[in-house]
């Protein structure tokens, strides 16, 4: 579509766009999209072969500019530059250090090879779907098709880094909020029944440490929540339990230089590792910094064990690490949570009942606090949750409950059948034939 003419001495009014052809054969728009930092006009220049091609991309840069959604100034980051910088010097500050391990394990290994040419701005959701795909196909470093957990991954990280690019004016959209994610197979969780339950917490009270299990079970503590207990969080007169820190397991680094490695692939048997290991670190949400009653028995039980653990503590002597833990070793250090994850499946197989993972007794705590009648925003305070939302993923309709709810569904439809039944003594007869 041509351009209008201006009438004869008019002037182009301060900070419209202006479109020409020039001398080199091609047409030229140039739009104000706003002001630099150093207070100058920001002004975004277009070159195409067409007159209507250029009028096109000039419409587009006053949408954009209109919106609000302008990408700054200068030529546009590549993928590769943008995702290694976020994750060094914006994310690395910033998050937890085993959330950093993860961020960069996506970035390194599959985003960065796969989409890390393309420049930021052009990046767009068939792209990230593409790749995608190919890392469906893609095998691990053990020789196996990568995990749709693993893909999810990376695509929950460049939708993160995407998302601070486009807080920071890099780009005017996140391409990762529109790419379909591959889907995680939903793994089938089956609660403990109350039998089950009952089982386990017999078999606690024959082990060291057995009441942590018991802890896990009843109230639904994680797993780091339970090894990161200090004595100082329990209060016996109140009975209460405070939850305010998260033993977490962290990699060793290698301490050896390039010049004189020590020959281990591995930083964990590096003789001089440091900076590993099971470390304390505060719950990551606020809704996880909580307070939880106590029910008598595991006062007692907790009673006790502190009396047994002293007992340790004497003959440990010098040996003794003095850390305050609620569950510790022998000498008084921190559990690593893998050992932990060991005592777990001895115990089941102690107690008699199937194997199950760890995190397998949170589920069955929030389902018991389901079969307890116990409201939604008193289950989200016990066990520590941001939003109501993950009842539905914690907590499961058990044989028990669904037994109770057709029980409660006969009394209130039959109750007066069964009260003339009592009466006459008739058989009961069905509502409908």
């Amino acid at each position: 579509m041509a351009r209008s003419k201006r009438p004869e001495g008019s002037r182009r009014p301060n900070g419209a766009s202006s479109i020409y052809l020039g001398k080199d054969g091609y047409w030229h728009g140039w739009v104000t999209m706003g002001v630099r930092d150093d207070g100058k006009p920001d002004r975004r220049h277009v070159k195409r072969k067409d007159e209507g091609d250029v009028i096109d991309a000039v419409r587009e840069l006053e949408k954009q500019r209109d919106s609000g959604k302008v990408r700054k100034p200068g030529r546009a980051w590549t993928v590769e530059k943008w995702l290694t910088h976020w994750v060094e010097n914006i994310a690395a500050p910033s998050v937890r250090r085993n959330t950093l391990v993860g961020y960069r394990a996506a970035v390194y290994g599959h985003l960065i090879p796969g989409i890390g040419s393309h420049r930021i701005d052009k990046l767009q959701p068939e792209h990230l779907e593409a790749l995608y795909r190919k890392l469906a196909t893609k095998k691990g470093k053990h020789g196996k098709v990568l995990k749709p957990a693993t893909i999810h991954q990376a695509h929950r990280t460049v939708r993160t880094a995407l998302g601070e690019a486009l807080r920071r004016g890099h780009i005017t959209s996140n391409p990762a909020e529109i790419a379909r994610a591959p889907r995680i197979p939903e793994e089938e969780i089956i609660p403990f029944t109350k039998e089950e339950a009952a089982q386990v917490l017999r078999a606690c009270q024959a082990r060291r440490n057995g009441v942590r299990f018991v802890i896990a079970l009843t109230l639904g503590l994680r797993k780091g929540e339970a090894l990161g207990l200090q004595w100082r969080d329990v209060d016996f007169e109140a009975r209460t339990l405070a939850i305010r820190r998260s033993l977490q397991p962290v990699k060793w680094r290698h301490g050896c230089t390039p010049e004189e490695p020590c020959g281990h692939r591995h930083a964990g048997h590096c003789p001089q590792r440091h900076g590993g290991g099971a470390i304390p670190q505060e719950v990551k949400s606020r809704a996880g910094r909580r307070t939880v009653a106590m029910p008598a028995p595991i006062v007692a039980a907790l009673k006790e064990h502190r009396q047994e653990q002293l007992r340790e503590r004497e003959l440990a002597g010098n040996l003794w690490h003095d850390e305050g833990w609620v569950f510790a070793s022998p000498v008084g250090k921190a559990i690593h949570p893998r050992t932990d994850h060991s005592e777990w499946k001895s115990l089941l197989k102690a107690a008699g009942v199937r194997d199950a993972r760890l995190h397998d007794a949170r589920h069955t705590a929030a389902t018991m606090l389901l079969v307890l009648g116990v409201p939604g925003r008193a289950v989200m305070e016990v066990m520590g949750w941001s939003h109501v939302g993950m009842t539905s993923r914690y907590q499961h309709m058990t044989t028990e409950l669904m037994t109770s709810i057709a029980d409660q569904i006969g009394g209130l439809f039959w109750a007066d059948q069964d009260d003339n039944d009592e009466n006459d003594g008739s058989a009961s007869q069905p509502v409908a034939r």
